[in-house]
């Protein structure tokens, strides 16, 4: 099986080096919910050596307020953010998962910084929620298969 996906515009693609389609998780925190414009950010974690990645691609990084690096990877003809790594998590990536050419098929049995979601919104029965950040063993569990 291969696993693709991409920028809005085409110009950036990206394959990933995986068995099977990964499973997501949602992300409700404001900062999720500002990048992308959203309700809330879909994301799928992976080792960044599994990502292989073309185009014109810009790489944003920026200082967070704990003091780690973080490196966004956009498409540099329209932006749109593929995935990010973090000095705090080195060796991971966090690709966006709206960015997949798969991504209707995407299971996510998480939902993160839930006491930040929208009220309108309604999670569906039998995911895991946690009001802010999910502990570890917790992450595991949804990339665990």
């Amino acid at each position: 099986m291969i696993i693709e996906g991409g920028c809005h515009c085409g110009a950036c693609r990206y394959t990933l080096a995986l068995e099977i389609l990964p499973r997501a998780y949602a992300c409700h925190c404001r900062t999720c919910q500002s990048w992308s414009g959203s309700a809330f950010s879909e994301q799928v974690l992976l080792s960044e050596d599994a990502v292989s990645l073309s185009g014109p691609v810009v790489d944003y990084e920026f200082q967070s307020p704990s003091g780690s690096r973080s490196h966004q990877r956009m498409c540099g003809v329209c932006h749109v953010r593929l995935y990010n790594t973090n000095t705090m998590r080195a060796g991971i990536a966090v690709v966006r998962a709206g960015t997949l050419d798969r991504s209707d098929e995407l299971e996510v049995p998480l939902h993160i910084w839930v006491k930040r979601k929208q009220h309108w919104l309604t999670l569906p029965d039998g995911v895991e929620t946690f009001e802010e950040a999910a502990p570890a063993d917790a992450i595991l569990r949804v990339f665990a298969r």
